[in-house]
């Protein structure tokens, strides 16, 4: 039989496709599922298999990974289509594009050197002052409105600055990289800041509320959590700086230049003033009324007013929003609930706790390691909403105080700090050209250890306050 060079293209092209698709035909016909595992779940766990080699080796679009997530459940999951279509219709789906929808909002108004400006005048044009408030704004800004947004406002603002820093013959590849990683890893750090702050966070939030595992308020959430982002912020600035030294002191000449732009671009409009507060409003919304309304439908309700007062256009929104992120939400929201419901979460829980429970014999810190460890290795391999939309029913089965258990793997999944995929803030910089993957490695050990030892500082001295 005659293959044509097409189709051999397409094999080597789809070849992780083929192998998942393999892998799951085995484990399906001729692997029987254990005895202590009932059939539905060992078929769940079966489509998180094929679907964690998908989004490592990544084969075929993540918006595909998310559709094939969503009929497997109903072919062989054991669940009916209604069933699986019910979870794209709750408060955490419509967050997440009210969030979206919201970054576009803001960034069409063009605000972003004007925010510059503002960080700038605050912490003066020495380098080491405005990568300082650089990673501030970033992980304040991220803890409210995520990091996807921040990183997409903050970096023209460097590449501005670098611009006009740069100059024939001379190389600073430490200040870009200075100035690129104190907006991606301050993004990332402020992300766990709030529920607002990331998809991982509404998934554990909806997670709590369908196990029946109690719940936090936002600002409850923000009690527990916010300590951590301030205790990062200034080490992280040090982190970067250190592993990252900026050939200039003084950036005199690129204020210059960005004090001129949003000079010329005169006054800020009416536009961009009710832009401004809208968007405040939505925020006052999360924080005081999300109980009674829910996070996503005061997004929804902002996104309206933006549309109504013709702050944003449809076409700008329908263009601007990644609905595929959407898709996969919703699809890992179902998934994480049909292993819940099926008791894959449960076995893996019991498996991981009898397996490790040799080597760590007390159960309170075997609870608390294997969350964290879970979440953070994974988080540099999935991204971070993956890896709770996996991790989160196992760890929520693990026993103990699942609000604990559950903020823990939230906060641990936000450390992808070692590859330019693992959170949206660095593939955003990375996209960038200016810094390469090495880079990613020399600060990410640095603050993977940083950000461990905060973690346990918190969970330690400040958690029993509350729990």
């Amino acid at each position: 039989m005659h293959i044509s060079a097409d189709m051999l293209f397409w094999i080597q092209q789809k070849r992780w496709l083929l192998i998942a698709l393999i892998v799951g035909a085995i484990l399906y016909f001729f692997v029987p599922h254990p005895q202590s595992l009932g059939q539905d779940g060992y078929h769940i766990l079966i489509i998180i298999l094929m679907t964690l080699i998908l989004i490592l080796k990544e084969p075929i679009p993540l918006p595909a990974i998310a559709l094939q997530l969503i009929f497997w459940q109903v072919i062989i999951g054991g669940s009916s289509a209604n069933e699986v279509g019910s979870y794209f219709m709750n408060d955490a789906v419509f967050f997440i594009m009210g969030s979206l929808m919201l970054a576009v909002a803001i960034v069409s108004q063009g605000l972003d050197k004007r925010l510059a400006l503002g960080i700038i005048r605050i912490t003066g044009n020495k380098t080491w002052r405005i990568v300082a408030g650089f990673t501030a704004i970033s992980a304040i800004l991220s803890s409210f409105v995520g990091p996807h947004m921040v990183t997409a406002m903050m970096l023209p603002v460097a590449l501005t600055l670098i611009r006009y820093t740069s100059n024939k013959g001379q190389s600073n590849t430490g200040l870009i990289a200075a100035l690129l990683f104190s907006i991606a890893y301050g993004a990332t750090i402020g992300s766990i800041g709030t529920p607002s702050g990331g998809g991982r966070n509404v998934i554990m939030m909806n997670y709590w509320a369908e196990f029946g595992s109690g719940s936090l308020s936002y600002i409850e959430w923000m009690k527990m959590v916010y300590p951590m982002v301030l205790i990062e912020i200034p080490i992280t600035a040090f982190i970067i700086l250190k592993t990252f030294p900026p050939e200039l002191k003084v950036l005199d000449r690129a204020v210059r230049h960005l004090s001129v732009e949003v000079a010329h671009a005169g006054k800020m409009s009416w536009k961009e003033i009710f832009s401004l507060v809208l968007f405040a409003a939505v925020l006052y919304g999360w924080i005081a009324l999300s109980e009674v309304y829910g996070l996503g439908s005061i997004a929804l309700m902002g996104i309206f007013l933006y549309l109504t007062f013709g702050l944003v256009s449809w076409k700008d929104l329908s263009r601007g929003v990644n609905w595929g992120v959407i898709l996969l939400f919703g699809a890992t929201i179902s998934i994480g609930v049909q292993m819940k419901n099926t008791g894959g979460a449960a076995w893996l829980a019991e498996g991981s706790v009898n397996f490790l429970q040799v080597f760590i014999p007390n159960i309170d810190t075997l609870r608390a390691v294997v969350s964290v460890a879970l979440s953070g290795v994974l988080s540099n391999l999935l991204s971070s909403s993956a890896t709770v939309a996996v991790v989160g029913p196992v760890v929520l089965n693990l026993g103990g105080d699942p609000i604990l258990l559950g903020l823990a793997s939230v906060i641990s999944s936000a450390f992808g700090y070692f590859t330019a995929v693992a959170a949206p803030a660095c593939t955003i910089i990375y996209s960038s050209g200016l810094v390469k993957a090495p880079d990613f490695l020399r600060a990410g050990w640095k603050m993977a250890i940083m950000s461990v030892i905060s973690l346990a500082l918190v969970a330690l001295v400040w958690w029993p306050l509350f729990r």
